[in-house]
């Protein structure tokens, strides 16, 4: 084929990446099938950029032929720096996303979801909403398909590292890599703070063990509404996607921004000159589509009190909840939101006293 002769020979880095793809897609697709069950890229969502990302990083590790099907390796017409010398930048961005990869998978275990028969709520309610062989064609192009394309471009950046010269880490490698530790942590505590509200919602106890910033002292009120707005929450709806969305961003910017990149140009005026940034906007798109479609499912489930929250608390941005509470007090309704958002303005569905 013209295309694998031309990766093997222009970009042989990516010949194993692609292989790999390749295979998850086609794995993860016939498992889908096999078990009814589309959640199979869900499951490895926590693995698949870091081992793109460790493949990037680790390359004079790989041998130059594979000792068995699908083991990393090195084809012999990559660059002699790329086999034989590490790349500190992407070494540093191979630690903070093997960090990201422990975090995601500690939450991942504790909802259950590597179980082989969990499926993501929301795939079931799209196949009530889609006739069945319409629901087909999309998990074969987009859930599998497309998702792994994504999971794949995560690890670019990482590539992108790894083929500027080896040079020790600079000011700006620095800072971005304490912003992606410090983005992780922030995550790390609004998913506890889920977890911990949702244990709540279902056990109706308290546990006075948690994570720290997840020690929060949930009340009736709050399980009655059906869902969090307290800590990170009364910020941001969705701050463990701000984070992961802001995550992304910062690996894709240590290489683009750092003293061995070459420069950009600004404006940005073609599609070329926005490749740099693919992987951080395509990942961006899918979180804010995503979103939308899970707060439609929320607003279905309590449509007073999540259209309140919807007016009162920013979907990413926690600087513009002050903003919006400020609308909300010159219309003179910022009491009554915060009634439902915060307080105890609530029936005991969580649907809000203003049904």
């Amino acid at each position: 084929m013209d295309f694998w002769r031309v990766l093997t020979h222009e970009a042989p880095i990516f010949v194993w990446p692609v292989k790999f793809c390749v295979a998850m897609t086609a794995a993860t697709y016939v498992l889908s099938i096999l078990t009814n069950n589309v959640s199979q890229v869900d499951r490895v969502w926590t693995f698949l950029p870091t081992i793109y990302t460790v493949y990037y990083a680790f390359l004079p590790l790989w041998p130059s032929v594979p000792p068995t099907y699908l083991f990393p390796y090195t084809p012999n017409t990559m660059s002699a720096s790329l086999r034989e010398t590490f790349s500190p930048r992407a070494l540093l961005m191979a630690s903070l996303v093997v960090t990201w990869m422990f975090r995601l998978s500690y939450n991942t275990w504790r909802r259950g979801l590597f179980s082989l028969k969990d499926e993501d709520y929301r795939w079931e309610i799209l196949r009530q909403k889609i006739p069945p062989f319409l629901f087909q064609v999309f998990n074969f192009f987009f859930i599998a398909i497309t998702q792994n394309i994504i999971l794949f471009l995560l690890g670019i950046p990482a590539a992108r590292a790894a083929g500027q010269p080896h040079t020790p880490l600079s000011t700006s490698d620095y800072i971005f890599g304490t912003l992606g530790f410090l983005v992780i942590l922030t995550e790390f505590i609004s998913d506890n703070q889920q977890y911990s509200f949702q244990t709540f919602k279902h056990s109706g106890k308290l546990n006075q063990n948690e994570w720290p910033g997840a020690n929060i002292q949930w009340t009736k009120h709050d399980a009655e509404r059906g869902f969090v707005t307290r800590g990170l929450w009364a910020w941001s709806r969705h701050p463990n996607f701000l984070c992961e969305q802001s995550f992304w961003i910062i690996i894709t910017l240590i290489p683009i921004l750092s003293p061995d990149s070459p420069k950009l140009d600004f404006p940005l005026t073609s599609f070329a000159s926005f490749t740099p940034f693919l992987p951080c906007l395509v990942l961006c798109s899918l979180f804010f589509s995503s979103t939308i479609f899970t707060e439609s499912i929320s607003k279905a489930k309590y449509p007073v009190a999540y259209s309140a929250y919807q007016e009162r608390v920013a979907m990413f941005l926690p600087l513009l909840t002050p903003v919006w509470g400020v609308l909300l007090y010159i219309q003179g309704r910022k009491g009554s939101v915060d009634a439902l958002v915060y307080g105890t303005g609530l029936n005991s569905k969580g649907k809000g006293k203003a049904e």
